[in-house]
């Protein structure tokens, strides 16, 4: 029988995220990166690694937001994330986190550093139970929450994505 969204919160112990939906850090690794090996854009030292669970529900969004580094998105269980990456070059990306490949999914996908993303559920999904792994590490010192406003100034292309991934306030 599929497990379901209170099941994977109880049993992860998954608390609230900023962005939206829910979350629990799993790894993070004791190998720190010093600042004056990473790139300007870090703003202190780093492990070498992290990963979170992070679940979302049925008329939840990830609201748009960039970090540093890479970010991989793993697929567990429950149905397909659609997830949304601005491109530097104005384009836009959709990636299908799931695991049907017939629908186009994918068990895993890559978001480059620097890039505005969020997500929602494909029409009719119930959660998604995904994973995220960022190198070198995340921390919140890294985090951008996007602005709706300029973001639309900056991809007016995409206003309807952005839109629909911003908050009223943000």
């Amino acid at each position: 029988m599929r497990k379901n969204a209170a099941y994977w919160i109880e049993h992860l112990q998954l608390h609230k995220h900023v962005e939206g939906g829910y979350f629990k850090e799993y790894y993070r690794s004791d190998l720190l990166v010093p600042q004056q090996s990473l790139p300007s854009s870090f703003k202190g030292d780093r492990s070498a690694s992290t990963s979170i669970y992070f679940l979302l529900e049925r008329n939840q969004f990830s609201a748009l937001h960039r970090i540093a580094a890479d970010e991989l998105w793993h697929f567990y269980a429950g149905d397909c994330l659609i997830i949304f990456e601005l491109l530097s070059d104005g384009g836009i990306q959709e990636h299908r986190l799931g695991n049907d490949p017939e629908k186009g999914e994918e068990l895993q996908v890559v978001i480059r550093a620097g890039n505005w993303f969020g997500s929602m559920l494909d029409n009719g999904g119930e959660y998604a139970l995904v994973g995220c792994t960022v190198a070198p590490g995340f921390d919140f010192a890294d985090f951008e929450l996007a602005e709706r406003t300029s973001l639309i100034q900056q991809y007016p292309q995409h206003s309807d994505v952005i839109r629909s991934l911003t908050r009223l306030s943000g």
